[in-house]
């Protein structure tokens, strides 16, 4: 694609698309626009100092081999003629106004995610213990929003409600010894946690049956790989049903395990518990009289003909000081752009941006905010070739911008108050991280979490290209 006049000159300038958001979803439409245009010039703006979005703040620091697809996101900035990080830009409400980056570039795709976690809807959510997954999992995975002391585990009940392997990765968190995620990336503040935890039984709570939860087969199978864990699985008689003709073979293989665990239970003897409830549902969040969780009161649940979920009324309870939402999340809605409520997503057709049926020129989305909180990791390849197809469809007939130029834009953040951290700065905070789990002995980093030291970091004197 042919560069277009610069109005301050005579020398062609590149279309410019800005990409907001430094994740997944971000990073593979980047590498898509470009792959597929040779002219297309990039910047990837993030609201933090560190690149990776989920894949650093959401992956479990024991899910080693999930994060090492890090190395090919990282790829995405061998384009270094082309393509720029710019860390520490909030974008939007408390940040760079939308109207500012329509001044500088020909398209912006939005790719922030979906941050808000969903509610149970049941009395006493709002007692101190009660958090949402992303929360707790942004603590343990040493984002700068949740750095601190992180919620009491001082209790020696748990209840994780979910179905999916986020619910899974809390409850494996909970019940690992402390030292064996000092092979991680994990923050030294939340290791010192997880030592003094109290918590011995952890409860999942599934209000459907086996064969409905989400549980992927390898996450369901590194269960018992966890030391002095005894793994039970109340699975109220539903394991004893037939299996179904046109479960899939993932179904199966869940089927098949929690079977085998609930006759012969792993770890049997282990100091810690870990109890898989399927059928179950909490409906009330009790307070210990201090304003904290204390006990959830729980209801046995029964499959519809039609594939719903009821209460039967059978009530019991459970001791608990720490309930964590496993249940969903929701994407925040994107100042200047439409947004749907009920899906949590910008409405759109192929990435394009929709508002009463017509494209919003020069707006697109890509990954959770587009499709919802949905898929794998790698699901977010396709979604973002997918937007980048249509922006680099569009990019001809788009209006040229203001001012194009690569040097206006940090010149204008820093006009706003905003030091962006750019890539270089970025290696500087991973070379710092590496130093750390060198120090530790074992591990490839250790994460800076606090706000402060990442900057600190990233500004220091060493410079690596």
């Amino acid at each position: 694609m042919a560069g277009a006049a610069d109005p301050a000159g005579p020398a062609p300038y590149p279309p410019r698309v800005a990409v907001i958001g430094a994740g997944p979803a971000g990073l593979y439409t980047t590498a898509a626009l470009l792959d597929g245009d040779p002219d297309v010039h990039v910047d990837v703006l993030d609201r933090l100092p560190a690149p990776y979005g989920l894949v650093r703040y959401g992956v479990a620091p024991d899910h080693l081999k999930m994060k090492s697809v890090i190395r090919a996101l990282a790829g995405t900035f061998d384009h270094a003629d082309r393509v720029r990080f710019l860390g520490n830009v909030p974008v939007g409400e408390h940040g760079v106004p939308a109207e500012v980056l329509r001044v500088h570039y020909h398209a912006v795709v939005h790719a922030t995610g979906s941050a808000i976690d969903r509610d149970l809807g049941v009395p006493g959510e709002e007692l101190t213990g009660s958090v949402g997954s992303g929360e707790f999992v942004s603590w343990y995975c040493g984002h700068p929003d949740a750095a601190g002391p992180g919620p009491a585990l001082d209790h020696p009940g748990a209840v994780v409600v979910g179905a999916g392997n986020v619910a899974l990765d809390v409850a494996r968190i909970l019940t690992r010894p402390a030292d064996d995620l000092a092979a991680t990336d994990a923050h030294d503040a939340v290791l010192e946690a997880l030592r003094r935890s109290a918590i011995t039984d952890v409860h999942v709570l599934v209000r459907r049956d086996p064969e409905h939860a989400r549980f992927t087969p390898a996450e369901l199978r590194a269960l018992p790989g966890i030391t002095g864990v005894e793994i039970d699985v109340d699975d109220d008689h539903a394991l004893d049903e037939p299996v179904p003709p046109e479960d899939d073979r993932r179904t199966r293989q869940n089927l098949e395990t929690l079977t085998d665990w609930r006759d012969h239970p792993p770890g049997a003897g282990g100091r810690r518990h870990l109890h898989l409830h399927f059928l179950r549902r909490p409906v009330r969040l009790l307070d210990d009289g201090t304003g904290r969780v204390g006990r959830v009161e729980i209801e046995r649940t029964e499959m519809t003909p039609d594939g719903g979920v009821r209460g039967t009324g059978e009530l019991s309870v459970l001791d608990a000081g720490l309930v964590v939402r496993a249940v969903g999340h929701v994407a925040e809605p994107v100042p200047g752009l439409p947004f749907d409520a009920a899906t949590g997503t910008v409405p759109h057709v192929a990435g394009r941006v929709v508002l009463g049926g017509e494209p919003v020129r020069g707006s697109y989305v890509a990954g959770w905010l587009k499709r919802g909180p949905t898929g794998v990791i790698g699901t977010n390849k396709h979604d973002g070739t997918e937007t980048a197809q249509s922006v680099l469809a569009d990019l001809p007939g788009l209006a040229a911008p203001p001012r194009p130029g690569g040097d206006a834009v940090p010149e204008r953040l820093r006009a706003l108050g905003i030091e962006p951290v750019a890539w270089s700065d970025w290696l500087r905070l991973d070379d710092a991280e590496r130093a750390l789990g060198a120090a530790r002995g074992g591990t490839e980093r250790v994460k800076i979490a606090e706000w402060d030291a990442m900057l600190d970091a990233a500004r220091g004197p060493r410079d690596r290209t």
